[in-house]
């Protein structure tokens, strides 16, 4: 036998990896969409180009753009409703800048309010952001778009670009229905990359006492926050009318995902406990190491979503937690071999199992290591699960989202409710209305002024794509725009100093197109480099056909100075993330009691069988939305004026507490899902009843600046009479008890204490907030009286 030299197999598993890496990007969903904006305009500009000539055929591949921003994968039904909005403002506001080329002053006095109308449709939130998008492309490329007429020319060009956006809509819609089952699979393949890094980031934090490296608990929340955004967009496809055998495999996958999700925040419990004791670090080195092999399982499930095989068979892991003697399916007390830990210990590739002993010691520390073990061990079996589910091995059971998918994904009607809520001063969306307006005003005057006024377009494309509603956001788009601007400059110039045909061109196009269309939301620099190539080539053909190109370096200033204009305008009428910061609260506050009484149903003791619930399950889903949407708001916030900031430190004690809160509720569900049959009944109902009672007043949001004791005596259905010795112990069970109402009810105690610490955090972030408020207005005032009388001046110093 030749030895393969250790550096060849270093490096074919590095180039494995690599090649891996490539396909995962390769193969998305996003890049699919992009393909397929890329193959419409193709076909569409082609066809125009056969058809009607070289400038109809530019003027349709405008329209193609134009109609492709909502162009996202989508539920099968509402497909055109979700694009449709853009053409009916787009198309008519492209007519006007036609008609009003000539006019510059009345064409700024179109472009202004008609900038504030299509970012008002950011009110319908990701749904309304494209359709912004769409309108503001219609108008930069039709000012883009030489005079060479009055309204004959005008109607000619509108109309072929009116062509091309229909046609598109109808390519779009049958794309998505073509290729609806394979966007429902690639959309959780990403979703299962997702969940094993945040397994791997998880399994990171089990760190023995003394050993530092641990994973901050906000870069657990983050990825929890983007691992919600991503699951809410795969429900809203993957949940879509599950009524073949293929879409409820997938839908059963999905359901696995969340399950696994809440056993992973159950294992966070207990960690700060663990990492002060002694004696257990080669457990915990050894459940941190099945953790990351379960997390490469998960890896292994989603390539073979992406490149549509069965599913492979996933190794049971159950050996090397029976091998740790904590596993649950082991019987309590008995332990391991030493033969049984060496076999384990050699499949795995673990050199430190703990030391078999004779008499293990009953320590609160050895039951929470047991507890973790049991909670990765859940990890392991929902895993076997989902493979099996993949293979086709195992039945989906969908009742309950079969009867009520409808309740689980997002709306596709365009409701007026948005609209008819934000005409208030401090409305997020009508203040970015506003200041996106007065942005491109200033942009438009400025390219108007310029020497190299010609170009004035690529100055309103940088305000429309840079500004956005947070100012970390437009920070990031600021030098991601300015970066990609350069990169996709030089290539335009290199491209046209070629002086290709018009279908190299339009092939060019094509290319761009997609791009930028599939990286959109996920490396906005390789977007920006695309569209810079391709606003640039598209401008170019409709200006000059295929002459000379044009300056770089008049191209890279009209960006700088659009970036600029964007960067200084988002700071008028600034929408900081404090002002959304009691909405927030309140919504996170409410989600999680509704969230804890739904979990401590006391149906779920009388049940019969582990059936779905509807209630938990959609409250489930409010409470990690919400948390998410307070994690990233605050994330937001670091990028803003430290004088606007929001008090960061309850806000963060607010999400901890928060997260603490869903991981013990997670463990309260499990048990009774999992472990029903060990739990006395009798005697734990009435300890739920108290403690679902207790959160809900905990964490209800009337007189939130009150300390939170329980709840007095005749309100409410608090029992009052509950004994000393059934709720509040902390007492846990040990390794030979069969019994885990013990568990449940520490779980219980632990959590109520906890709603109690997350209503003071919510008490101190909103108290915070106010004061700081109080002392940015007085100063304002201060200010404002700089140039009166002294006596002013000290009373409003003292006021």
């Amino acid at each position: 036998m030749i030895a393969v030299p250790p550096s060849a197999l270093s490096l074919a598993r590095d180039a494995e990896s690599w090649l891996r890496r490539f396909l995962r990007v390769a193969l998305s969903f996003y890049v699919l969409s992009g393909l397929g904006v890329a193959l419409g305009l193709l076909l569409i500009s082609g066809l125009a180009h056969l058809l009607l000539g070289p400038a109809a055929a530019s003027a349709t591949a405008v329209g193609v753009i134009i109609a492709a921003p909502p162009d996202q994968p989508a539920p099968r039904r509402g497909k055109i409703r979700q694009m449709l909005p853009a053409l009916l403002v787009g198309l008519p506001l492209f007519f006007g800048v036609q008609l009003l080329h000539a006019a510059p002053i009345r064409l700024g006095l179109l472009i202004v309010p008609a900038t504030f109308v299509a970012f008002l449709f950011m009110a319908w939130g990701k749904r309304g952001i494209p359709i912004a998008i769409s309108i503001m492309l219609a108008m930069v490329f039709s000012v883009a778009t030489p005079p060479e007429g009055g309204w004959d020319h005008a109607l000619e060009i509108t109309s072929h670009v009116g062509i091309g956006a229909a046609a598109y809509l109808v390519w779009a819609t049958l794309f998505n229905l073509a290729l609806n089952t394979r966007y429902r699979a690639l959309m959780l393949s990403d979703i299962l990359m997702a969940l094993a890094a945040l397994m791997r980031t998880q399994a990171r934090r089990f760190i023995p006492a003394g050993q530092p490296g641990a994973p901050q608990l906000g870069q657990l929340l983050r990825e929890q926050a983007a691992l919600a955004d991503q699951l809410q967009d795969a429900r809203n496809i993957v949940l879509e009318s599950p009524r073949t055998a293929r879409r409820q495999q997938l839908v059963a996958l999905l359901m696995n995902v969340l399950e696994v999700r809440d056993h992973l925040l159950a294992s966070e419990l207990d960690l700060n406990a663990l990492a002060q004791a002694q004696g257990h670090a080669s457990t915990i080195r050894a459940l941190r190491h099945v953790l990351e092999q379960l997390a490469h399982e998960v890896e292994l499930l989603g390539d073979s979503l992406l490149l549509g095989r069965a599913g492979t068979f996933a190794s049971d892991r159950r050996p090397l937690l029976d091998a740790l003697g904590l596993a649950p399916s082991q019987a309590r007390g008995q332990r391991a071999t030493p033969r049984d830990m060496a076999q384990a210990a050699a499949e795995a590739s673990i050199d430190e199992f703990p030391s078999p002993a004779a008499d293990v010691p009953v320590d609160p520390a050895y039951a929470l290591v047991r507890s973790l073990a049991d909670r990765v061990g859940h990890v392991n079996d929902e895993i076997l699960r989902m493979a099996a589910l993949a293979r086709g091995d195992r039945a989906p059971d969908l009742r309950i989202v079969r009867a009520y998918w409808q309740l689980f994904v997002s709306p596709t009607a365009w409701s007026v409710k948005p609209l008819l809520t934000l005409w208030r001063w401090d409305a997020p969306p009508l203040r970015h209305a506003l200041r996106a307006a007065m942005a491109v005003g200033c942009g438009y005057v400025v390219g108007v002024l310029l020497p190299w006024g010609s170009h004035e377009y690529w100055i309103l494309l940088t305000i429309v794509v840079v500004l956005r509603g947070s100012l970390a956001q437009t920070l990031e788009r600021r030098n991601s725009r300015v970066a990609g601007t350069l990169m996709g400059c030089v290539l335009a110039v290199c491209l046209l100093s070629l002086h290709p045909s018009t279908v190299v061109l339009l092939v060019c196009v094509t290319v761009a197109q997609a791009t930028a269309h599939a990286f959109g939301a996920r490396k906005y620099i390789v977007t920006a480099t695309a569209a810079s190539v391709l606003g640039l080539v598209q401008a170019h053909m409709l200006n000059t056909g295929v002459s000379p190109t044009f300056a770089l370096v008049e191209r890279v200033a009209d960006t700088l100075i659009g970036a600029g204009i964007a960067w200084l305008f988002s700071y008028v009428l600034p929408s900081w993330e404090r002002s959304q910061l009691r909405r927030l609260v309140r919504r996170a506050m409410s989600a999680q009691a509704r969230h804890a009484k739904a979990a401590l149903s006391l149906a779920q003791l009388e049940a019969v069988d582990n059936s779905p619930e509807l209630d938990w399950r959609l409250a489930r889903r409010e409470a990690y939305d919400s948390l998410s949407a307070l994690v990233q708001a605050t994330q937001r916030s670091l990028s803003e004026p430290r004088a606007v900031r929001p008090p960061l430190e309850p806000l963060e004690q607010l999400q901890t507490h928060s997260y603490q809160l869903l991981a013990q509720l997670s463990a309260v569900k499990s048990l009774l899902l999992l472990r029903r049959g060990s739990i006395d009944a009798e005697r734990a109902a009435q300890p739920m009843q108290y403690a679902s009672a207790h959160m809900v007043h905990a964490l209800s949001m009337a007189d939130l600046t009150s300390a939170p004791p329980h709840k007095p005596a005749g309100q409410g259905d608090v029992p009052q009479d509950m004994p000393d010795d059934t709720l509040g112990s902390t007492t846990l069970p040990s390794n030979t008890d069969d019994d885990v109402t013990p568990w449940l009810l520490h779980r219980l105690t632990s959590a109520m204490s906890i709603a109690d610490e997350l209503r003071q955090d919510a008490a101190m972030a909103l108290q915070a907030d106010l004061q700081a408020e109080a002392a940015h207005e007085q100063e304002r005032k201060v200010r404002q009286a700089a140039g009166a009388s002294p006596a002013i001046k000290e009373t409003l110093r003292t006021d």
